[in-house]
């Protein structure tokens, strides 16, 4: 059955209808957190938010006697958004719950535009992009292309793993031997594992120590699964591929920032079917296409679109092999779903 259209009404009603239940609980958030600050509250310690809950954080404590712990913070007002991996100063209250009072400076931050079209961060300082894809659902080099450009964006260091290698068979294993040879050329860090049967998991978590991760890839990949295999015990909810579509049904509802005995860190964030890329531009786009910044500046015209434009180095590079023709279908498909400019 085809997913029914909200009319632009019903899209206005559910949208105030989230407003007004928002502004609620932020009005009663303001009244718990009076009273709060009302009451004693111990020194000042630095934290690290590991998970968000709409109007409340959970902070795990860095020092002092509540290292490790983890505990509910409210938010002051006048705070900036907030969301998992930040580092925060943060202090304790008396009834359990703290209050944070300042944010510290992000190193890096993974944002993507929410429903309006606004740019929203959904994790902070991390170092490092876990783009998951597997057999089935069938990966798209243009998904995949994608993520890398937002990667590259915000100059975080991708890491591509193929999970679910245990699917591989006849039917699709020269397919996949294409699409992984084109990054592999392009030297981009490559794994393939199996969550389900083990296979290549040790060289993941050696890849994943020492660093703050977040996986993202469409749904079905198996990202829940990879983290319930990473770090047993957390029992993250696994979805399984829709039957009707063969996509992956959304399991993640809150991003969490979890620990591995190694010393890394894994931020898991809610499943993202496409990452938009509509706060990029198109100098941004073609920065991500990372075979492309030997060439630019090199075409004839210095307003060159690449596209058929005589004299074009991207173009040359193509008929020469050094540009893979789906890369290059990549950058016009992502090009083209670039919102107009506003002048």
């Amino acid at each position: 059955m085809a997913k029914r259209q909200l009319t632009r009404r019903q899209s206005w009603r559910i949208e105030k209808i989230q407003e007004e239940r928002a502004a609620r609980a932020a009005k009663r958030e303001s009244r718990l957190l009076d009273e709060l600050e009302g009451s004693d509250l111990g020194p000042e310690q630095t934290g690290l938010v590991i998970a968000h809950f709409g109007v409340q954080v959970e902070v795990e404590a860095e020092d002092g006697e509540r290292a490790g712990q983890a505990c509910r913070c409210h938010l002051r007002a006048n705070l900036p958004a907030l969301v998992t991996g930040d580092r925060v100063v943060w202090r304790a209250g008396n009834q359990g719950v703290g209050v944070i009072v300042a944010q510290l400076p992000r190193r890096s931050e993974l944002c993507r535009p929410d429903m309006r079209g606004q740019l929203k961060p959904v994790a902070a300082n991390v170092d490092q992009i876990v783009i998951v894809f597997a057999p089935l659902p069938e990966p798209h080099a243009n998904l995949i292309d994608r993520y890398l450009v937002a990667a590259e964006h915000a100059g975080i260091r991708p890491l591509l793993l193929l999970n679910k290698a245990d699917l591989v068979n006849e039917g699709n294993a020269a397919n996949l031997d294409a699409l992984l040879a084109t990054y592999q050329r392009l030297g981009y860090p490559l794994l393939e594992v199996s969550a389900r049967q083990g296979a290549g998991m040790p060289a993941l978590q050696a890849a994943l120590d020492g660093h703050v991760s977040v996986f993202v890839g469409q749904s079905g990949v198996g990202k829940s699964s990879l983290v319930n295999s990473l770090l047993p015990g957390v029992d993250t909810r696994v979805g399984a591929l829709s039957e009707l579509t063969g996509k992956g049904m959304h399991t993640t509802t809150t991003a969490r920032l979890f620990h591995f005995p190694g010393g890394g860190q894994l931020i898991d964030s809610p499943g993202i079917r496409e990452f938009g890329l509509g706060h990029v531009s198109r100098d941004d786009v073609e920065a991500g296409f990372i075979e492309f910044r030997e060439l630019l500046g090199h075409c004839r015209f210095r307003d060159c679109k690449h596209d058929r434009e005589p004299g074009c180095a991207l173009l040359k590079a193509l008929d020469e092999g050094r540009i893979q023709p789906q890369r290059m279908a990549s950058y016009r498909h992502i090009l083209a779903s670039l919102p107009e400019p506003e002048y």
